[in-house]
């Protein structure tokens, strides 16, 4: 053990030799010389499993327990309740023999229980960013009293929040806190997937005067198992009933036995994937170890399926999207596989990151799978998109260690639509130079204007969101305090519209579609038929069903960075071999390579279709691709006598248009991106697109500024010159 061993306190010491600890790890090191022997704020980025949770908590439990806090000393943010459970008994086993209790907060936990921090405000506070808004609205009046010693802040997953509204959400918090009590706390952000360091201290330090330290410490080489695999799937046979493919039975293989998770990129794969593992096992007489985790399956649900995973020496075989993704402890996994590409490469570390500990592999085996097309189909329906997008992501980290930076959102006005209401829900009563000045001095409304929060105010007044008192003083008025008083606007990201599914008045979970009485769906893994519709309720009642029935959500969706479709070019016109590709893999990829190239592809970005058509690969990624879009219907739609637009974003584009204009269009986007078009050119003056969960009470001048600046982005396709 090291000098900073002795420097913790005696019950952490003790925990220590208890649990068998032979040394302190690199980064625990590093993080307690900086919060024992600085005032700056931490970072500490560190790889899945290398003791970042310790390395914040040993040296921040030792400060408080040498000077006890007047207030709660510690906030611990976490993105999901489960991760903040997880974390309670972490901490509470190692906060046995000390006097610092350890309090999770969020809307599983009792009001009983609450009551009773907000009378005795002391320890650690284990909440989510929606139920810190709550505290803040509600207990106003007592920040002063609960926050007034406040010394740390820990966020965990910070790679979360970074670039979101919700991450924007926290730093007006964190903010508005400081504010009440007079005094600065420290920071400390978590991630196990950062690329771009100096991004991420920026975002912790935001409304500071700290610095922020990142401890460059020497990541220990991991092992690393990888492969992929290709499959053709029939739509007509795929996770129905009757006999599975070779694709679920490979799957069905690669997990059998052991502690598997699954990852899968929406809702609707879970279930289906499950289903059809399941329908193996019966067949073949294996006991059914197989469980679903996602959003609207119900918590208790989760819970089995997250101690499943955790019990020792039995397997479990768990299908789950992003909800596992982040931290929450799942015990020792054996295996990953991941279904299709990944959204990005940051993903895809998270997920690689949740096997290989304790100092084994971390194997991870991804499955791609396509329809058979047939030899005539369009060329964009010939290449297998999913399988090299896994190929770009993997050799982006393998060859650079890239990961995706973080874009800043320049105009957050939803978010800045709710902090207003939420501060004058909290105060009661303020004048709006106060009000003006309290919000935007807060480091997300940076960007901004007086001139354009007057406007935001004065349009909030016309639709009765606030009221202007005789005295000038703002209210919130009666449409506002409908907002306001709801638990849902306590959370920025919009909820879910989902009806309950109760069996026996055991809660299952819940759907996106409205079913009707007699049909079937799936949900958790299982069959279910529907018996009543509550509308009033929003809840279903159902029995269990049989057979395979469909499931009820739509896609996956998410931002691919531009760098993952360049890369993926890359993919198509070399000629290496990746040497975790499997057979079927190997294959398909020669395939599509011989195509892509005999198409000339590989030099230029649009090819030739029957009857007046053409298809452009622009290789740019989601907010570039839709702004290449937006040019063509802007600009060349009069002059090209473009017919239609369609497309896969961010694949391909397809454009009917005369056969004489065909070999007009290149050299016209080409004149396009020499042009001095500025992103206003793009969107017209009555277009005001509503894409975030309060821009429905933005004025439209406010709305389009933030989507010309936040949702498109001209430099990416300048790219198209090269």
């Amino acid at each position: 053990m090291n000098k900073i061993f002795n420097r913790l306190a005696p019950f952490i010491q003790e925990y220590i030799y208890n649990n068998n600890w032979t040394e302190l790890r690199p980064i625990q090191t590093a993080a307690s010389e900086v919060i024992f022997d600085t005032d700056a704020h931490l970072l500490v980025a560190a790889g899945t499993a290398a003791g970042k949770t310790e390395a914040a908590f040993l040296p921040v439990i030792t400060v408080l327990h040498s000077e006890n806090p007047r207030s709660i000393g510690a906030i611990y943010i976490g993105p999901i309740k489960a991760l903040i459970n997880d974390q309670f008994e972490r901490l509470n086993e190692l906060l046995r023999e000390a006097d610092i209790p350890v309090i999770p907060w969020h809307g599983d936990i009792s009001q009983s229980h609450k009551d009773k921090v907000i009378r005795n405000p002391r320890g650690i506070l284990q909440i989510t960013p929606e139920s810190l808004e709550s505290l803040l609205i509600n207990r106003n009046d007592d920040l002063a009293r609960l926050f007034g010693d406040l010394r740390f802040v820990i966020i965990d997953e910070v790679h979360v929040f970074m670039g979101t509204e919700r991450g924007c959400q926290i730093l007006c918090q964190l903010a508005r806190i400081a504010q009440a009590t007079g005094k600065q706390h420290r920071r400390i952000g978590l991630s196990a997937t950062l690329g771009d360091y100096s991004l991420a201290q920026e975002w912790l330090r935001s409304d500071t005067d700290k610095a922020v330290i990142t401890p460059k410490i020497e990541a220990a080489k991991r092992n690393i198992k990888l492969s992929l695999e290709h499959f053709y799937i029939s739509p007509n046979l795929a996770y129905q009933g009757g006999q599975q493919g070779d694709y679920e039975r490979y799957i069905y293989n690669l997990s059998k036995g052991s502690k598997c998770l699954i990852f899968a990129n929406n809702k609707s794969q879970t279930e289906l994937v499950v289903a059809a593992l399941r329908q193996i096992a019966v067949r073949e007489k294996e006991p059914d170890i197989y469980h679903v985790h996602h959003g609207s399956i119900a918590a208790s649900l989760r819970q089995q399926a997250e101690n499943a995973m955790r019990e020792k020496d039995k397997p479990a075989v768990t299908a789950a999207t992003l909800t596992l993704e982040v931290g929450v402890d799942i015990g020792n996994l054996e295996r990953v596989i991941q279904l299709e590409a990944p959204m990005s490469v940051a993903s895809f570390l998270q997920r690689l990151g949740r096997t290989g500990r304790r100092g084994k592999p971390a194997d991870m085996r991804f499955v791609c799978a396509e329809e058979e097309v047939l030899e005539e189909a369009p060329i964009y329906e010939q290449i297998p998109w999913q399988l090299v997008q896994s190929i770009a992501i993997i050799q982006l980290y393998i060859e650079k260690r890239w990961v995706e930076p973080f874009k800043p959102l320049k105009y957050p006005f939803s978010l800045l639509y709710h902090q207003t209401m939420s501060i004058i829900a909290a105060i009661g009563e303020i004048s709006p130079a106060v009000l003006a000045k309290r919000v935007l001095s807060l480091s997300a409304f940076q960007h901004i204007s007086q001139d354009d929060y007057r406007l935001l105010l004065n349009y909030l007044v016309d639709i009765d969101h606030i009221q202007k008192t005789d005295k000038g003083r703002l209210i919130l008025g009666l449409n506002g305090e409908k907002i306001t008083n709801r638990f849902q606007f306590y959370a920025i990201f919009p909820e879910n519209l989902e009806f309950a599914v109760k069996h026996d008045a055991v809660h299952i979970g819940s759907i996106a579609m409205i079913p009707t009485v007699g049909s079937e769906f799936g949900l958790a893994g299982r069959t279910w038929q529907v018996l009543d519709v509550d509308f009033r309720k929003k809840s279903v009642s159902v029995k269990p069903g049989e057979g395979k029935a469909s499931v009820f959500w739509r896609g996956g969706s998410g931002a691919i960075h531009t760098k993952v479709l360049q890369r993926m070019r890359g993919v198509l016109c070399e000629d290496t071999e990746y040497s975790y590709l499997q057979p079927n893999a190997l294959k398909r990829l020669k395939q599509v390579r011989e195509l892509v190239q005999g198409l000339g592809l590989d030099k230029n970005y649009i090819a030739r279709l029957p009857k007046g058509k053409c298809v452009i690969f622009p290789w740019l990624g989601t907010v570039g691709f839709k702004t290449l879009e937006r040019m063509l219907n802007t600009f060349c739609r009069e002059s090209l006598e473009i017919k239609s637009i369609g497309g896969s974003c961010p694949y391909y584009i397809t454009v009917r248009l005369p056969k004489d204009k065909v070999d007009s269009l290149q050299s016209e986007i080409t004149s396009l991106c020499q042009q001095r078009i500025i992103p206003e050119h793009l969107v017209s003056e009555a277009e005001a697109p509503q894409l975030q969960k309060y821009d429905q009470y933005i004025p439209y001048p406010l709305l389009r500024k933030a989507f010309v600046h936040d949702y498109l982005d001209l430099n990416e396709v300048m790219l198209l010159r090269s």
